[in-house]
């Protein structure tokens, strides 16, 4: 029987250069794949949303609604979030009852060495806020995320508004103690959002967090142009539409995503970014659905791709004017 020459590594030269030619027709698509993601790098500190007091942060951060709670082995989840942070996905969203804590202390051994670089967002729940409840939550959570400080952090869910004073006061208490940098709410409608801005010092609020998205567009009716009018950026949770995954399985998006060489879900972020008011955190415990969300950054959409996207997912001004 005849055999072909090996080389030092054991392979016959004929079977090397089946792989060379294997190799160099995957090879475009694999340098393709990798500038479109260095791009999204590169862009991703020139895209800057601001908020009230001048402090920017990126149109894209990353939520932790699910993490910690065994969806996916632990070290993915904590790979995701690195990955996430090496494409400037640098805002975090966590809160101390995600996943009971679990979802804070993961977060913590991510951003362990690389604090600075973050930006991060914790909640404190309605049950939470009678007496010195508030202080306690913040340190908990302090606690499991491993440091001295929140960028950020947010009344959960709306109380009566006859209790705004005592948030407001207590969220100032911590910001002048330097253990929160920012306040701000989240689930607030615009009636909410006036009788916050009545009582003392509820100017300072940063933000508004609140669900957004091609599929779930009511805050573009009231709420969003008042945010818009008090210079205040929405924190958009479910930027692709929650549990149901709708938006990822869309075929228009997936039209549009295949002229971009990008994701469905990279199109449903740049559309919720698309005013550089939003702020998106959608949530992913896979590094290659991090890396797709990232090419958010460098995806221009053209109008006619947002009139596309319009007439699939009318939203309420849609409607008005489509009268």
């Amino acid at each position: 029987m005849r055999t072909h020459p090996t080389n030092e590594l054991g392979v016959s030269r004929r079977e090397l250069n089946a792989r060379c030619a294997a190799f160099s027709l995957l090879l475009p698509a694999a340098i393709s794949t990798l500038a479109t993601v260095v791009q999204a790098e590169v862009n991703a500190p020139g895209q800057l949303v601001k908020f009230p007091d001048g402090t920017t942060v990126p149109p894209l951060g990353q939520g932790s609604w699910h993490l910690g709670e065994g969806r996916h082995p632990t070290d993915l989840e904590e790979e995701a979030l690195h990955t996430g942070l090496s494409l400037g996905m640098t805002l975090i969203d966590t809160s101390g009852n995600y996943s009971d804590g679990h979802s804070e202390e993961l977060i913590g051994r991510v951003i362990a060495g690389q604090r600075d670089r973050v930006f991060l967002v914790s909640k404190v729940e309605t049950n939470q806020i009678i007496g010195d409840g508030i202080p306690r939550a913040c340190e908990a959570s302090l606690a499991r995320l491993r440091t001295k400080y929140l960028d950020l952090y947010l009344l959960h869910w709306p109380v009566p508004s006859s209790q705004f004073s005592h948030v407001v006061a207590e969220f100032e208490i911590l910001r002048a103690a330097g253990k929160i940098r920012h306040w701000g709410v989240s689930n607030f409608n615009l009636q909410q959002m006036e009788d916050l801005f009545q009582v003392p010092n509820g100017h300072r609020c940063a933000t508004n967090q609140v669900s957004y998205s091609l599929t779930d567009r009511n805050i573009e009716h009231n709420l969003l142009p008042w945010c818009e009018q008090h210079e205040m950026p929405i924190m958009a949770y479910s930027p692709l539409g929650g549990d149901s995954g709708t938006l990822v399985r869309d075929p228009t998006l997936a039209r549009i995503g295949t002229a971009h060489n990008c994701s469905a879900a990279a199109v449903a972020l740049a559309w919720a970014v698309r005013s550089g008011k939003v702020i998106a955190i959608p949530e992913s415990g896979s590094p290659l659905h991090v890396k797709e969300n990232a090419l958010a950054f460098s995806l221009k959409l053209s109008s006619e791709e947002y009139q596309l996207l319009d007439t699939a997912y009318p939203g309420p001004n849609t409607r008005l004017n489509a009268r």
